[in-house]
């Protein structure tokens, strides 16, 4: 393989300091690595951010493709170049030694398709990005209901707040801000679905990954992300959201699941939550 690894990052009208910021956490590192620019913007005025730079390479695709259709351009391109593929979000930002450590772990445990290390605010405190499989109510009810306390007891529950998030696990559902595959998982279950224009084609992927490898959540390394939640302060993406959750549901069960049920009641059960 030419690479290590090869990461994607998609933008839609991002702010050149913060893409110059992920780029450098990324380049910054002894492995081979490349990193692919996928630029959604209406213009191609972050091409000159990356000039003189050999392990970037700057693609404008003069449309708004939607996050999965913009990473799979990437995806497609890497795939028989590196080990493993690494999924960027913009707001995405970390010290060095954290790629060497991914990929001394995953190069160790083959059986593991998607690694993805601790998530925190900038602060330093932890988001909760390990989830259950969503239920209807997950994804669409929950966020609509006006009882607190009990809407904070579900999240605790689909969030995997049991956990501590303090040990390497299992999850069935990691966020698609950070995704560590490796390759040959990828050319076996498929790139992210491109029905999803926005939201859950992280879930999805993980769902396909999880069927042949451990998708596993690595908390012994850390990445900043300043997680937005846009789909609670936007119509727009929440539209999205919702139009994203519906094809989820069609696509793998609305209250007939039996994987999602197989699966979650795993995680509880190792968990001592079912009674």
């Amino acid at each position: 393989m030419e690479y290590d690894i090869i990461a994607s990052l998609v933008t839609y009208k991002e702010k050149p300091e913060m893409i110059a910021r992920v780029r450098d956490s990324f380049l910054n590192t002894k492995l081979k690595v490349k990193l692919l620019h996928l630029d959604n913007s209406p213009t191609d005025s972050l091409k000159a951010l990356h000039h003189g730079l050999n392990a970037v390479e700057y693609y404008f695709n003069n449309a708004d493709l939607g996050y999965g259709k913009g990473h799979n351009i990437g995806i497609r391109k890497s795939l028989d170049h590196c080990k493993y593929h690494l999924v960027l979000n913009p707001d995405i930002y970390f010290d060095s030694g954290v790629l060497e450590e991914l990929f001394a772990y995953a190069e160790k445990h083959r059986d593991v398709g998607l690694l993805m290390p601790k998530i925190c605010n900038p602060d330093g405190s932890t988001q909760y990005l390990c989830k259950l499989l969503p239920t209807p109510f997950d994804l669409i009810v929950r966020r609509f209901l006006p009882w607190q306390s009990y809407k904070q007891r579900r999240d605790d529950r689909y969030e995997m707040r049991f956990t501590n998030y303090s040990s390497v696990m299992t999850a069935p559902s990691l966020s698609g801000c950070f995704m560590f595959m490796r390759a040959s998982a990828l050319k076996k279950v498929g790139a992210f679905d491109e029905n999803f224009f926005m939201y859950l084609e992280d879930t999805d992927l993980c769902r396909r990954i999880s069927q042949h490898y451990h998708t596993i959540f690595y908390p012994k390394v850390s990445v900043f992300h300043e997680y937005g939640k846009a789909s609670y302060k936007s119509l727009r993406y929440l539209m999205h959201h919702l139009a994203s959750a519906v094809y989820y549901f069609n696509k793998w069960g609305w209250f007939l699941d039996s994987e999602r049920r197989r699966t979650n009641s795993r995680v509880l059960r190792c968990a001592n939550l079912i009674r």
